[in-house]
């Protein structure tokens, strides 16, 4: 087929029609055009007689075509003869996330859990020996059906003329790099290669970390984005060089949903055939979770017969009412059951990324007088060179323990070790967040009261991953001198075990 012979409307295989062109380079164009036996819109890559990886395209589109990841571009058809050479794939409709982001970072659980599910479709096609190499922020795209998707796989590499000789670090760093994108609002790249971000700003020539250019970014995150792309960055903690290896480093975080989309109020009554039971469920609606208009009609049918539209506005305002006591007896009962504790210790809720504080309002944030590294079963000092550092609004900065050889239990020298603050008198604490170090294996302890007696000051609740940022919120003041955040198990750091706090916040009531 000449270029010529290749314009709207040419039909391929009798089944194809090419409908608009979207994109040409290099003896290749990409056309949407419209399966006529599916009635569906398809992508199409149609290509020069002289286009010289023609072979290398084709035998990479057939070797996608056998994956079965959802989250990858399907591919339909690939041909390669004298005159009609193609390859059919699925038109993929949605938001690229350089459009996600355009308008700077995402949230740093959602653009994990994208990156995340990028990394497991890369590295179920690395099983089957196939790489991407091209990863940029256009070829990740969340689609109108609310799914992710990767387009370009293996296709893209052939058409750019990339390769590498290690196509697995390359596509771990690539799948880096995006999360660096979503975390920052910036291509740690080449800005060509950044659909439109700015490119990220750079430190004694390297880029800086994700949390050196936006605030906020949890540390464990911050570390695995180095991990992939800034090796330099985190010297001491091992390097990711597959996907596979990216993938089970974000494995903890949330798979990613729509995002919620404001909806009108509703023009119709509430059904009331539904049971408490059911429960009522004020997010927004899944495509699965709606009710059909004929599930809708059952419910009519089973009301009582009469009524007319004044009755079913009466019966609606009757429903709210009744969910409104409902919450509010549920709420006031909550307040009884909460006020109850007193100034016992209360219970402790912990998030895995930073969040601003649950109970900002009647507080105020209260420094240590002083800060110290707290050994009671040990044989001297616990990293009293540089408590400071937990406590000087910083990140960048941490206090740490010893590191300990062999096991994460101190060596089996000792059943822990901490950092206690000192806030000069007893104060109503109502919150307590703390900055972990980056690496996971580690679990802490907060631990609260008016003596430095280890065994007489109250655990706050059960011991918590050190690692990433914790909150420890009190429904009542927690009336308190002493804080004291103390490890009982370290997490690994180079050939030993080290725990760390790179920032504290205290807040108490006013």
């Amino acid at each position: 087929m000449s270029p010529s012979a290749v314009e709207p409307g040419t039909k391929l295989a009798e089944r194809f029609r090419l409908e608009d062109r979207v994109h040409e380079s290099g003896g290749a164009t990409l056309w949407k055009a419209i399966d006529e036996v599916l009635a569906r819109p398809v992508a199409v890559h149609t290509f020069d007689p002289d286009f010289p990886r023609l072979n290398e395209v084709v035998t990479a589109a057939r070797v996608a075509s056998r994956l079965t990841d959802p989250r990858l571009t399907q591919v339909f058809d690939a041909t390669e003869d004298d005159g009609h050479s193609y390859v059919v794939s699925e038109w993929v409709s949605g938001e690229t996330f350089s459009d996600m982001i355009a308008g700077g970072p995402l949230d740093p659980e959602r653009a994990a859990s994208l990156v995340a599910e990028a990394a497991e479709a890369m590295a179920h096609a690395h099983e089957a020996n196939l790489a991407h190499l091209c990863l940029t922020p256009e070829h990740l795209v969340w689609t109108a059906g609310g799914t992710v998707k990767l387009l370009g796989l293996g296709i893209d590499a052939v058409l750019s003329d990339v390769t590498s000789d290690d196509p697995a670090r390359a596509d771990a760093e690539g799948l880096g790099r995006l999360l660096y994108a979503g975390l920052t609002g910036h291509w740690p790249g080449d800005e060509r290669e950044g659909g439109g971000l700015p490119v990220a700003p750079m430190d004694d020539g390297h880029f800086c970390t994700p949390r050196q250019v936006t605030a906020g970014v949890p540390g464990y995150l911050d570390a695995i984005v180095c991990r992939a792309v800034l090796p330099e960055s985190k010297r001491g903690l091992d390097p990711l060089t597959t996907p596979a290896e990216l993938a089970e480093a974000l494995a903890s975080v949330s798979r990613p949903a729509p995002l919620p989309m404001p909806t009108p109020m509703p023009m119709t009554p509430l059904p009331v055939a539904a049971s408490r039971s059911e429960g009522l469920d004020t997010a927004a609606p899944s495509r699965t979770g709606m009710s059909s208009p004929t599930q809708h009609q059952h419910q009519h049918q089973q009301r009582p017969a009469g009524g007319g539209t004044l009755n079913k506005i009466a019966m609606t305002v009757v429903v709210l009412l009744a969910m409104a006591a409902v919450g509010l007896g549920a709420w006031t009962l909550g307040r009884s059951f909460g006020n109850a504790g007193g100034s016992s210790a209360g219970e402790t809720t912990a998030s895995a990324t930073p969040t601003a504080p649950t109970v900002a309002t009647g507080t105020r944030e209260v420094k240590p007088k002083s800060v110290s590294g707290f050994d009671p079963l040990g044989d001297g000092p616990e990293g009293d060179g540089h408590v400071q550092n937990a406590i000087d609004g910083k990140s960048s900065t941490d206090w740490h323990t010893e590191t300990y050889n062999n096991t994460p239990d101190f060596g089996g020298l000792k059943d822990g070790a901490g950092l206690l603050m000192d806030m000069g008198e007893s104060i109503p604490i109502r919150q307590v967040s703390i900055e972990f170090g980056d690496t996971p294996g580690g679990t802490a302890e907060l631990r609260l009261g008016d003596t430095k007696d280890l065994n007489k000051l109250a655990v706050t609740g059960k011991p918590t991953d050190a690692v990433g940022t914790k909150e420890f919120t009190f429904e009542t003041g927690q009336k308190s001198r002493y804080v004291l955040i103390w490890f009982t198990k370290l997490p690994p750091f180079e050939q030993g075990f080290r725990g760390s706090v790179l920032d504290v916040k205290i807040l108490a009531s006013k």
